[in-house]
């Protein structure tokens, strides 16, 4: 059986975000992301693998192999072409509030964006608070 490889590390967030984020407003929306994050969730910011930052962690089953692998609640990715949104968008809810988010791109679970100012935070706090909800509810609290 292969090795999940986007595993929880004890890596710094801060020092990934100020070494790895390649311009001023993306490094400032990192930070921004996090506080929001860590507020909606009441999870501090962990590492997962090299370059995503989580919140959270519950118990994914696949369906296909009964596998059973850790992931964050919710998280990003401050990627040079854009922030990569992990936030469980498949819900009626989120489905609902993803059309007053703003400007960004959405390709299989992520959501794309250029930058915070791009889009409304209150939606996307909405979002996680749904995201985390309807985990928690089909996979329980880990």
């Amino acid at each position: 059986m292969a090795k999940v490889k986007t595993t929880q590390t004890d890596a710094s967030v801060a020092a990934f975000i100020e070494s790895y984020v390649d311009s001023e407003q993306k490094r400032k929306d990192a930070f921004e992301l996090v506080q929001i994050m860590e507020n909606c969730t009441g999870y501090e910011a962990k590492m997962w693998g090299p370059s995503i930052i989580g919140f959270g962690v519950y118990l994914s089953k696949s369906e296909k192999s009964k596998q059973a692998n850790e992931w964050p609640l919710v998280a990003f990715s401050p990627r040079k072409a854009a922030i990569s949104l992990y936030v469980h968008s498949n819900t009626e809810k989120n489905q609902a509030l993803i059309a007053g988010l703003g400007k960004y791109k959405k390709e299989k679970g992520c959501i794309y964006v250029k930058k915070l100012a791009d889009i409304d935070t209150g939606v996307l706090k909405e979002m996680i608070t749904e995201a985390i909800r309807s985990l928690e509810e089909k996979y329980g609290k880990v």
